[in-house]
């Protein structure tokens, strides 16, 4: 047995059985990959994909086991190559954050700019993608940490940790009448064209569902995925702007003026995600707590090994 063919079966189960695909990942050829696991069967006396002629078409009961074993095994060797790395190469090293456009243009920043001056030998790099995207790169180790608002809690691969809570905030032009409204509700908001974010991000669904639950229906006129796009439009007349509060910056949005709409919508939890049983690498833990100042290397480490709770963290 290799941990090359270990390799082959994980990542034809990642690919759907789609053994072309994974020969493409792999950067290798469809019948090498083929034949390798041909032999791994035979040396394990078990069939781990059924087969039509010469398609892969399920996965079988033991091959179920298989993979999940050989998807530990491989978590481990990766492991043992990140201590290598962290101890072989003292305050060097690498981190890549996936996350959304928000979150890099708003809440990130100032986190950077300290980690890069306690860490100035870590190459920091940023992914930027959708919830979906950033919970699917940690899960196969293109990213090291995920940090979003949506979807994180789907996916059982990744720990959550919550970091903080925000609202959102409705923005409109100078002038316009919705803000002589003394409380703004959702019926008054029904009647506005609204701009506001995919349906993908930055707490849309909370957005969907206050909406929804008042049996309302909201007139969007026009979806995107970071909060500039949405100011611009709003700066041309196009409708309202639903966003993130920490998006709208009085100096910095001249022209705009904001409503807290908090009340109408709730709060949204940011989380860190992690890939459960990855070894977390000290300057990991630091830039985690610069984040989120709450969650030290202890709160970390209790989440990851199963004894803390995503609600037992108080934001």
């Amino acid at each position: 047995m290799k941990l090359q063919q270990l390799r082959y079966l994980v990542e034809v189960g990642r690919c759907g059985l789609n053994v072309s695909d994974a020969a493409e990942v792999l950067c290798t050829s469809q019948p090498g990959v083929s034949k390798q696991i041909k032999l791994l069967e035979d040396e394990l006396e078990v069939t781990v994909f059924e087969r039509s002629g010469k398609r892969l078409t399920s996965v079988t009961e033991p091959g179920k086991r298989v993979l999940e074993i050989a998807n530990r095994i491989l978590d481990e060797v990766d492991n043992i190559k990140r201590v290598g790395e962290e101890y072989a190469g003292g305050d060097s090293g690498s981190l890549v954050i996936a996350t959304t456009h928000t979150q890099a243009r708003y809440a990130l920043p100032s986190v950077v700019v300290s980690f890069v001056e306690q860490h100035p030998k870590v190459r920091l790099s940023m992914h930027q993608g959708s919830p979906t995207q950033i919970a699917e790169w940690t899960i196969k180790g293109e990213a090291d940490i995920a940090i979003a608002t949506e979807a994180l809690d789907q996916y059982p691969q990744l720990v959550m940790l919550p970091c903080y809570q925000w609202g959102h905030c409705v923005i409109a032009p100078d002038g316009h009448p919705i803000l002589a409204e003394k409380a703004l509700t959702l019926t008054e908001l029904a009647n506005w064209p609204l701009i506001t974010y995919d349906p993908a991000f930055t707490g849309r669904s909370l957005i969907n569902k206050a909406f929804e639950r008042a049996q309302l229906t909201p007139n969007v006129v026009l979806a995107a995925i970071d909060a500039d796009v949405i100011k611009t439009y709003v700066s041309l007349g196009l409708g309202l702007g639903i966003i993130a509060s920490m998006a709208y910056d009085p100096v910095r949005d001249l022209g705009l003026q904001a409503v807290d709409v908090g009340h109408l919508f709730g709060s949204n939890t940011t989380r860190i995600g992690l890939r459960r049983g990855n070894y977390i690498r000290q300057y990991e833990y630091d830039f985690i707590e610069l984040f989120a100042s709450q969650l030290s290397k202890r709160a970390v480490d209790m989440a990851m090994a199963g004894t803390g709770a995503d609600n037992e963290y108080q934001l």
